[in-house]
């Protein structure tokens, strides 16, 4: 299966794993040509934190997800690597609960692969999904991808 779209879902919590998200998202996309959708989850307390924090005009007129998605620094960081990887994106933002709005931009995307990162949380090393992963896993119109965060 060729690959065309990837849909790469970041929020607050992935901040620390960047560059390894970067990096297997590069790794899947570059040998395929596929563009890479930036996608930044926010809850609504979330998105309201980042309007203020990031000073936008919400005096004008709504303020898209998109917009404030594409100054958050998580995915300013990632549209970097990304072109100094050359491989083309989009970005797209979502405000909701995470697993939903993930699917939900996987569906808009039309996306073929859906890549979402993670943590190792039990001591003994076994990664364990967290209640978004595993709900974009069990209900994402695409395979899904989960990155673990490094153990370093």
């Amino acid at each position: 299966m060729a690959l065309e779209t990837v849909l790469l879902a970041v929020g607050p919590g992935d901040a620390d794993r960047i560059d390894r998200l970067a990096e297997e998202t590069i790794d899947i996309a570059g040998p395929s040509d596929a563009t890479v959708v930036l996608g930044h989850i926010f809850t609504d307390e979330e998105y309201a934190e980042s309007l203020d924090r990031l000073g936008f005009d919400t005096t004008s007129g709504d303020v898209s997800p998109d917009d404030v998605a594409s100054r958050h620094a998580t995915i300013r960081e990632l549209i970097s690597q990304l072109d100094e990887a050359s491989v083309d994106h989009a970005v797209g933002g979502a405000v909701g609960s995470h697993g939903d709005s993930i699917v939900g931009l996987a569906e808009e995307a039309d996306a073929d692969l859906v890549i979402v990162g993670g943590r190792q949380r039990s001591p003994t090393g076994k990664a364990v999904f967290g209640s978004t992963a595993q709900e974009v896993m069990l209900s994402a119109p695409c395979p899904v991808t989960f990155v673990r965060a490094d153990t370093s």
